[in-house]
């Protein structure tokens, strides 16, 4: 079941957090639950990429993204994602999550988002490619930084993203074509 009820404190735990500028990073603590782990004993993979909803989510609460696309009509939605698992999460384990917007092309947002160990240990890293939509299909960047009120370029793409974004542009779809 998606964790609605964690969902909701973290969003309300953003009302009290100052708000970020656009590709500031987002910080928040989880922990690790019964009902997240899988038959290894420890955060399920699956689990890991819900679980780092709550970090975007929140993240795009504090930048002012989420109010000013909602006051369009607009809704985020993924469109790829790249993860590393490194380290096992362990029941009642406590992981701080790191969220942030890294760069931006015309069509898509880059989030990178990292959970950390107590001992700083990097456990998971994730790289999320996100769209905003309408009933039109993918809404251009310029148009989703002109409803935020951001008029300024797009952070320099590191090379491991546009190295995925050459990647992407190579992968068959649709896949598995005979």
């Amino acid at each position: 079941m998606y964790p609605f009820f964690r969902l909701i404190r973290e969003i309300a735990a953003t009302r009290r957090a100052p708000q970020l500028g656009l590709t500031d990073t987002h910080e928040s603590t989880h922990r690790c639950w019964p009902w997240d782990i899988d038959f290894a004993m420890e955060l399920n993979n699956g689990r890991t990429l819900t679980l780092f909803d709550l970090g975007r989510i929140p993240l795009i609460f504090r930048n002012g993204a989420y109010q000013a696309t909602r006051a369009q009509g607009w809704m985020f939605t993924m469109a790829g994602v790249s993860v590393r698992y490194r380290r096992r999460v362990r029941p009642f384990e406590k992981i701080t999550m790191k969220s942030r917007i890294v760069c931006w092309d015309d069509r898509f947002i880059y989030i990178e988002q990292a959970m950390f160990k107590k001992n700083g240990d990097c456990a998971h890293h994730a790289l999320y490619r996100t769209a905003a939509t309408d009933k039109n299909g993918i809404v251009s960047v310029d148009r989703i930084n002109a409803a935020i009120g951001y008029s300024g370029p797009s952070p320099e793409t590191p090379d491991w993203i546009a190295a995925w974004q050459t990647a992407e542009t190579q992968r068959p779809w649709p896949p598995m074509q005979a």
